[in-house]
């Protein structure tokens, strides 16, 4: 059986953590897998925060902070090495390979400090430093115990991206060609591959990212391109949830999920995974676990194309988005006016602010929009310098709203659902300021003012049964 298992930055940022993920490959490659193991691994918490906040003082031409950040860097991965490997040339071997990429590091830090510009292009270059270094500490941990393995990029194992940089998406035929193509002889050689996750290249060898938690983004990529029978997510909670253990106090994981609604539960609260990490495996056999790493007894959840009927409820999570916004537009001038939306939209897409929820009257004459606080002013800004006063008469702001949603496969054409949801929610007094539901049925989601969405999640959990 051939298995990706990934790790991300907070299962390895200490001592303690990495022997246990390192504990936790060899006990898996002993018993199982045949030899046939590929290890995604994220950058050691916090160093790409680290490495993005350097990236700001270069643009204001901060050397001290920079040059802090290059020396923090390089004692957060020296000080580990020295904990994580025993062997003497082993350990010699790992310092001078960190000691390589520092010292890169620093000098192309040293050069845009000077210019004073950091491209998206750069940007990407210098973020990919984290997983750059974390698979060196990975791989000499692993040989220090006598696993055979070689650390790899995603470049030199063959992940092809656009150019979109920090969002770069996956060119799958040239990947998966060149992927099989790079770790078919390292299994014939009894070797692990230990992929750095996020980082890619594209069709001219510059260094790409797949966005923030793309290191599950990296392993699927990789299960698809190897034929990989399943794709192991190492977390620190036991998998996905019917909501989110900070509201509701003992929810329950979900032991199946399809994968329509994994990507819907992905988008919303807890950060189970990267919302595009579905896209390479969805239409194969290829199953995703999300699994604790300290608690491996529990068997986690387990995402495939089918789930059991026993694994079927109506309702199977309630979810939800806070720190949101929300934007209703008005004016005579939409109505029946050909591309307005279109406008509005690409206006704002132009100044990178993301539409998370949409709605529109009947009548055209206005368009309520759901972004994040942090995008409110561009979005704001954008509008009135595009549209007011012309195609927009009023820009109304709510900018303290929560998006709450209700998934599950199961509600597809059961009648009252709906109901069902909206008299809970009236039991709490709860105003709902805005409600859309795609065709699939498979997500109702509604804003509330942001005081009542716990009060929200925790009835709807109750009134659902979900805690039973």
């Amino acid at each position: 059986m051939r298995i990706v298992m990934k790790f991300g930055g907070t299962l390895i940022d200490s001592e303690d953590k990495i022997k246990n993920a390192i504990q936790i490959i060899k006990n898996h490659k002993k018993k199982f897998f045949n030899n046939e193991l590929v290890i995604i691994v994220s950058a050691v918490n916090p160093v790409t925060d680290i490495l993005l906040d350097a990236c700001n003082a270069i643009k204001k031409k901060d050397k001290v902070y920079v040059k802090k950040a290059v020396n923090d860097i390089n004692s957060i991965h020296t000080s580990l090495l020295d904990k994580i490997i025993s062997k003497t040339d082993l350990k010699k071997q790992a310092r001078k390979t960190i000691k390589c990429l520092i010292k890169e590091l620093e000098m192309i830090m040293e050069g845009a400090v000077f210019l004073g510009e950091v491209t998206p292009k750069l940007q990407d270059y210098i973020a990919s430093f984290g997983e750059r270094l974390s698979i060196v500490l990975i791989t000499f941990a692993l040989r220090d115990i006598g696993i055979k393995s070689e650390y790899l990029t995603g470049k030199e194992v063959g992940i092809l991206t656009d150019s979109n940089f920090s969002e770069a998406r996956p060119l799958m035929d040239t990947t998966k060609l060149r992927v099989l193509h790079k770790i078919e002889p390292l299994f014939k050689e009894k070797i692990v591959p230990i992929v750095a996750g996020f980082i890619a290249s594209d069709q001219n060898g510059n260094t790409t990212t797949l966005g923030r938690g793309g290191s599950d983004y990296s392993a699927t990529i990789i299960a698809a391109s190897i034929n990989a029978i399943e794709v192991w997510l190492w977390n620190e909670f036991d998998g996905m949830m019917t909501a989110d253990p900070r509201i509701v106090g003992k929810p329950k994981v979900l032991a199946e999920l399809s994968f329509s609604e994994a990507v819907e539960m992905s988008m919303f609260g807890l950060k189970y995974m990267h919302p595009r990490a579905l896209e390479p495996v969805i239409d194969s056999r290829t199953a995703v676990i999300i699994k604790n790493a300290y608690n491996q007894k529990n068997k986690g959840t387990k995402i495939i194309q089918n789930p059991s009927r026993e694994s079927e409820k109506t309702v199977k999570s309630i979810t939800s988005i806070r720190n949101t916004a929300l934007i209703d537009v008005s004016g005579w001038g939409m109505i029946g006016a050909p591309g307005t939306a279109a406008k509005i939209f690409d206006s704002l897409a132009k100044n990178k602010v993301n539409i998370m929820m949409i709605s529109q009257s009947p009548s055209e004459s206005s368009i309520s929009m759901v972004v994040r606080q942090n995008d409110l002013d561009k979005a704001i800004t954008t509008l009135e310098l595009n549209f007011l006063g012309r195609l927009i008469k009023q820009i109304n702001v709510n900018d303290n709203v929560s998006v709450i949603a209700v998934v599950g496969s199961g509600m597809r054409g059961i009648k009252g659902v709906a109901a069902k949801i909206f008299t809970s929610i009236a039991k709490k007094n709860i105003n709902v300021i805005m409600i859309t539901q795609g065709s699939s049925e498979l997500n109702l989601a509604f804003i509330v003012n942001d005081e009542n969405c716990e009060a929200a999640v925790r009835i709807l959990h109750e009134d659902f049964g979900l805690a039973k």
